[in-house]
Parts: structure tokens; C-alpha cells; sequence
């Protein structure tokens, strides 16, 4: 009996501090927000967590940017904005995720069901913005972020360092290089910045 209610006590504490750690949802939007580019933050769709840890719809935009609030059972802060293009990819390696793939895993799925064109990939490049930071950087009051990093990535299937001529392993801090080269997620990534 002693060991049942420890463990519903620890269940119960732990569902409650991980419920304290989900931010207002004025905050994971303007934090979310922070990761795009300016003339796009007003008209764009945030995603971010309800009370319950659910990933729900905090905004509805009218362009076609997608933003998305920090996980608040991750470590440290990673928001990212990407256009509504890449939803169907993003959405269905959340979707593995919460099935417990690993990154491998995820990729090899993805891999397969584009391929067999049941995930659509976009034709054309589209952009992706990551802006990184560590948890004592946020202030869960205002929602300002000190210290972050941003990384851009340009997704567009296929591409080789021959066909871009970019170099397909990192160079130096701030130039472009192609990572995945040839793959159905080949993306070209600018290391991170300082914001």
C-alpha cells in the first residue's frame, strides 16, 4: 500500500510540474514569433501547448507561416517558424515522435512515405528559422529571450553540393553548406548566429 501512494504521489508531482513548465499562451506566441522573420510575425499561425501538454492551435494566421511554441518537456528553448508548405513533414515527425521513433527511425519512415507518395514534400525551396536558447535565457514573464542563436534552413529534396555548389559539411561559422545531399531531405543549413 506504502509503495501505491508513493507512486501516485510522484505521478501526481510530476504531472504538475510538468504542466507548470507550459508557458501563457501570449508568451509561447510571442516567444514563437521571435524565430520569424519580422515582416511575417503578425499574420502568422502559432502552435504551442494547452494546459494539458497538447500541441493545439494558439493563433490563426492569415499567410502561410507556420510557427511553433518551445516544447515545454524538452530541454532548453528551440522554437522554429517554417512555411505551411513543410506542415505535412513536420506534423508526421511530431507524430512519430510521440509514437517513441528515434531520429533515425522518423527519417527512415519519412524517407519511405515520400517516396511512395504518401508525404508530400514541397517542389520548391522552402525556408525554415530555429531560434535556440537555454531556459535560464527566458523570461516566462515577458517572453524575451537573451543570448539565442538562430539557424536557417533552406528544405528542397534532392539537392547535391555539385547541383549547388555547396560544400556538404560545415566550413566556418555563418556559411551555408548542404547537409543530406541527395536525400529526400536535403537542406542547406547557415550555422547558427548570435540574434
Amino acid at each position: 500500500m506504502k509503495k501505491l501512494l508513493v507512486v501516485i504521489v510522484f505521478t501526481f508531482a510530476f504531472s504538475a510540474f510538468s504542466q507548470s513548465k507550459i508557458l501563457p499562451a501570449d508568451i509561447q506566441i510571442k516567444t514563437a514569433l521571435l524565430a520569424a522573420p519580422e515582416m511575417y510575425r503578425d499574420a502568422a499561425t502559432v502552435l504551442g501547448y494547452n494546459a494539458d501538454g497538447k500541441l493545439v492551435t494558439l493563433r490563426e494566421g492569415t499567410n502561410t507561416l507556420i510557427c511553433l511554441a518551445d516544447d515545454p518537456n524538452k530541454e532548453g528553448i528551440s522554437v522554429a517558424c517554417y512555411g505551411a508548405e513543410l506542415e505535412p513533414f513536420m506534423a508526421r515527425g511530431r507524430e512519430l515522435e510521440a509514437e517513441g521513433k528515434s531520429n533515425p527511425e522518423k527519417q527512415e519512415v519519412r524517407k519511405k512515405e515520400i517516396e511512395a507518395g504518401t508525404l508530400k514534400m514541397p517542389e520548391e525551396p522552402s525556408m525554415v528559422y530555429v531560434l535556440a536558447a537555454e531556459e535560464k535565457d527566458l523570461n516566462i514573464e515577458t517572453g524575451e529571450i537573451e543570448n539565442s542563436r538562430i539557424r536557417y534552413v533552406l528544405y528542397k529534396p534532392y539537392m547535391t553540393g555539385e547541383s549547388t555548389g555547396l560544400p556538404t559539411k560545415p566550413q566556418a561559422p555563418g556559411m551555408p553548406w548542404l547537409m543530406d545531399a541527395g536525400t529526400h531531405r536535403s537542406h542547406i543549413m547557415i550555422s547558427p548566429a548570435k540574434k
